[in-house]
């Protein structure tokens, strides 16, 4: 009869178990850890890259000193914040992960500008090779991230709804931070249009 008792309790418990949530919650939370590993694995390849593209560009005679220090001191902090998967658990540790790569995005956008006055360097085959590799990077970088994003859009949404939202707390799964978009606050400005100076 006990043995009897204990099948059904464990029946009983199972079926609460699969109905409540649980193992969704398992699945996109291995989605969402997925989708980081592929952002932090584009990330790398980055930094990977610069190194290279630095010590190219070092070779050409009186190119601006201070743009090279300022990728080598972007890279430096962006590789510099210890990427877990954790990470995703924590807003402020994630907002501060991601403007470290947004100014190493800046300060490499201010050097590939740069380079364009330096015909020696249009000209280098290794270099091109070096910038066509980090357009890539850049690209898949992007696609990376929207599957990031997607992957926290769908656990969000599914932990805060009845009854997985009861679930996740017993069990401590809490939202996961998202990436914000740069410069949020001035995208909300209205642009400013000025038809008067226009040429007639």
């Amino acid at each position: 009869m006990t043995r009897m008792l204990r099948a059904v309790l464990a029946l009983a418990l199972a079926s609460l178990l699969a109905g409540c949530g649980y193992n969704e919650i398992q699945r996109r939370d291995e989605a969402v850890k997925a989708a980081w590993a592929e952002v932090l694995s584009q990330y790398q390849r980055r930094a990977d890259l610069i190194p290279n593209i630095v010590n190219t560009v070092k070779g050409e005679a009186n190119f601006e000193q201070e743009t090279l220090a300022r990728v080598v001191e972007a890279r430096a902090k962006a590789t510099s914040i210890q990427a877990t998967p954790e990470l995703v658990n924590d807003p402020a540790a994630l907002a501060r992960f991601q403007q470290a790569q947004g100014e190493l995005s800046s300060a490499l956008a201010r050097l590939l500008v740069v380079v364009e006055n330096y015909p020696n360097l249009k000209a280098n085959a290794a270099f091109q090779d070096l910038r066509t590799q980090l357009e890539g990077t850049e690209n898949r970088i992007a696609v990376a991230r929207n599957r990031y994003i997607k992957a926290v859009q769908d656990y969000n949404t599914y932990v805060r709804q009845i009854p997985q939202n009861i679930t996740a707390m017993v069990f401590g799964y809490r939202e996961k931070a998202q990436f914000a978009v740069d410069n949020e606050a001035e995208l909300k400005k209205a642009p400013t249009v000025d038809f008067g100076t226009a040429k007639k």
